[in-house]
């Protein structure tokens, strides 16, 4: 009696410990810095810095628009430019760092941010080509965020057109994560002008909105890991688990009773 009592015991603990829990799926749960949640809002992502291969769209404007037709890609006045466009009619920027602009010529951008590159044009521009009563107006954007994504739940390589976007966004897009996914433990790798650098991030404490790490940046490569649970072969929910324990269970009776009766 006492055997079966601790037999059942085990089975209980087993069932109840390799659970997925709510503290493994919920995001940005406080977890004791409550008074901190509205500073970890308000915080702002740092500019981000032009990085080598980045693709630039630049698009000048100025009273006369036949002035500035020639620093202008087909189709970019009137939005003609597909998503793959810029690719090809874009400016992008080289091992070196430089773009090559019409007149121009090679224009370093290296370490830049977008406000830094567009001044950076703009008197160019006045310096060499215009005078001051043409008024010209220089945009430059990034030619989308492109990010990817790999690991538990599925893979692939995303775009959005926007100028700031979060981790949990991110993931959104691709899919979300399954419940099988380590959200406690979330790898970003980014690049730097040394080389790649893997940083961690837990998104299931509200503190994670104060991390480096929360608004990704072009380029950045979010792996999910699996939970330690999955890992080794456990349900996700305790009805799971107590049919592989069961199933486990009614194998090892029935090779006891076999191997018994030979």
């Amino acid at each position: 009696m006492k055997s079966r009592f601790l037999v059942i015991l085990l089975i209980i603990s087993l069932v109840l410990s390799s659970c997925i829990t709510n503290k493994d799926l919920v995001y940005l749960q406080d977890k004791g810095d409550s008074a901190d949640a509205s500073l970890i809002v308000n915080e702002l992502p740092k500019p981000y810095k032009v990085q080598v291969s980045d693709i630039l769209s630049i698009n000048v404007k100025a009273l006369d628009p036949e002035l500035v037709d020639i620093f202008n890609p087909v189709g970019s006045a009137n939005g003609g430019l597909g998503n793959g466009g810029l690719y090809f009619s874009g400016f992008t920027v080289d091992l070196h760092g430089n773009i090559e602009f019409p007149i121009l010529g090679k224009i370093n951008v290296l370490g830049y941010t977008i406000d830094e590159i567009k001044t950076k044009v703009e008197n160019a521009l006045l310096e060499k080509y215009f005078k001051e009563t043409a008024e010209i107006f220089v945009t430059v954007k990034l030619s989308g965020l492109r990010y990817t994504v790999t690991g538990e739940g599925g893979a692939g390589v995303y775009t959005l057109f926007q100028d700031r976007v979060n981790i949990i966004e991110a993931l959104a897009n691709a899919g979300g994560l399954p419940a099988t996914a380590d959200r406690k433990d979330i790898l970003v790798i980014r690049q730097y002008p040394e080389g790649q650098k893997i940083h961690h991030i837990d998104l299931t404490d509200i503190k994670a909105m104060k991390s480096p790490f929360y608004f990704i940046q072009p380029n950045d490569m979010i792996l999910v890991k699996p939970l330690k649970r999955k890992a080794i072969g456990t349900g996700e929910t305790a009805f799971q688990n107590l049919t592989t324990i069961a199933s486990i269970l009614s194998v090892l009776v029935s090779t006891y009773f076999l191997t018994k009766n030979l």
